[in-house]
């Protein structure tokens, strides 16, 4: 039997006020291969590259899916970077750990808290309806409709507004 493995992904929750409103930026999902994940609410984020640093990954995740610049990741100037024997490594400490323990595909989600500059775009290729919500309004949202928003997201999206 093949050995397989969790696939490392990076979230952004990004705040910024929106008409003197706490928001988040949120999106549809568009995914390529995506199958029924596809049309499911979202934060941005993604896949991280073989030894490319988590840092650098998620603000390459975030131009790629909204357009925006990540500016601030809460955690990051906390970071401990090492070297031992010729390997670098750090070590940091995101808002929330998701792993996925059955269905759709296995990944481990390191999200963080971050803010942005820039207007976000309307769509790319993995990503349509590119908005600005209300932390009053996601919080309805993640507490009365989990069913519309990509599974991987729901906890830490709680975690999130239980704290506002």
């Amino acid at each position: 039997m093949e050995e397989c493995f969790a696939i490392p992904c990076t979230g952004a929750i990004i705040e910024r006020e929106v008409e003197g409103k706490r928001c988040v930026l949120v999106q549809t999902r568009q995914k390529a291969g995506g199958g029924s994940t596809n049309g499911k609410l979202e934060i941005a984020g993604g896949k991280l590259r073989e030894y490319e640093d988590i840092f650098q990954s998620l603000r390459r995740e975030v131009m790629e899916e909204t357009g925006l610049t990540v500016t601030i990741i809460r955690g990051e100037n906390g970071k401990v970077l090492d070297e031992s024997s010729g390997t670098a490594f750090q070590s940091f400490e995101p808002f929330c750990v998701t792993q996925n323990l059955s269905g759709a595909y296995s990944i481990l989600l390191l999200t963080f808290l971050c803010e942005a500059e820039g207007e976000p775009v309307t769509e790319t290729n993995e990503t349509t309806d590119i908005r600005w919500m209300p932390v009053d309004k996601l919080k309805e949202s993640v507490e009365n409709h989990p069913e519309d928003w990509f599974f991987i997201h729901l906890n830490e999206l709680r975690k999130y507004v239980s704290q506002r």
